[in-house]
């Protein structure tokens, strides 16, 4: 059997517990809080360099794409549509210096509010003018 003194005891024990524990109840979420802000700017800086790298490598294969067709001896606008159809919005510019054309193309990328504005990809393909 247990003593008045033993049960005051264990009762004390369990008061110095539930204050011991009240006071740090709630640190996880305040933890959180000021941790949530720095998670959302990491995802957001690696949603906009997927997106940038995406809108590099379309920027790439429109580049090349549009210097094979004026290597075969397409029509300037031919190239400038084909690239543009891959890179919707994109500029492109085309230059003859025989026996060479070189395509050269840019467009914007998000960026939003991280980077305060649209970013910009730039491409060039070269290609031997088929004679």
């Amino acid at each position: 059997m247990t003593g008045e003194g033993d049960r005051a005891s264990i009762t004390a024990g369990r008061w110095r517990g539930a204050a011991a524990g009240g006071r740090e109840r709630g640190s996880v979420t305040a933890e959180l809080a000021v941790a949530l802000p720095a998670v959302v700017l990491v995802v957001a800086a690696l949603l906009v360099t997927v997106s940038a790298g995406g809108t590099q490598l379309r920027a790439d294969e429109a580049a090349r794409t549009a210097a094979r067709l004026a290597a075969f001896g397409a029509s300037d606008a031919e190239v400038r549509a084909a690239a543009v159809q891959l890179l919707p919005g994109a500029t492109v510019d085309i230059a003859h210096e025989a026996p060479w054309v070189e395509v050269r193309v840019a467009a914007g990328a998000a960026g939003g509010w991280l980077t305060s504005g649209p970013l910009e990809v730039r491409a060039a393909a070269t290609a031997w003018q088929e004679p």
